[in-house]
């Protein structure tokens, strides 16, 4: 049986810095950014709310999704923010409920 995976998009604020990531464990991996335990560009950057999240069945279509996604103009991924989540809001609470 394969692994589920996530694609995901934290934000330092509304049209902030934003980092695509890829993860099995959304609620830990996304936990790690927002208590500073990731090194890196978004300890550096203070990139810690979730605003966007996939989900798939396939870590591997997670990882082909986050290279997609990467790939995009900042415009685009903005786009896919707004169209799900109009107001940037963080939704890290309501994948821990």
């Amino acid at each position: 049986m394969d692994k589920q995976g996530y694609t995901y998009i934290l934000a330092s604020k509304k049209h902030g810095t934003l980092y695509i990531g890829v993860t099995s464990d959304l609620v830990k991996r996304t936990w790690e950014h927002r208590e500073d335990q990731a090194d890196g560009f978004t300890r550096k950057y203070g990139v810690q709310t979730l605003v966007h999240f996939e989900s798939f069945d396939d870590i591997k279509f997670a990882i082909e999704r986050e290279k997609q996604l990467k790939r995009w103009h900042r415009q685009w991924k903005i786009n896919l923010i707004e169209e799900h989540n109009p107001d940037w809001e963080d939704l890290y609470p309501s994948i821990t409920a």
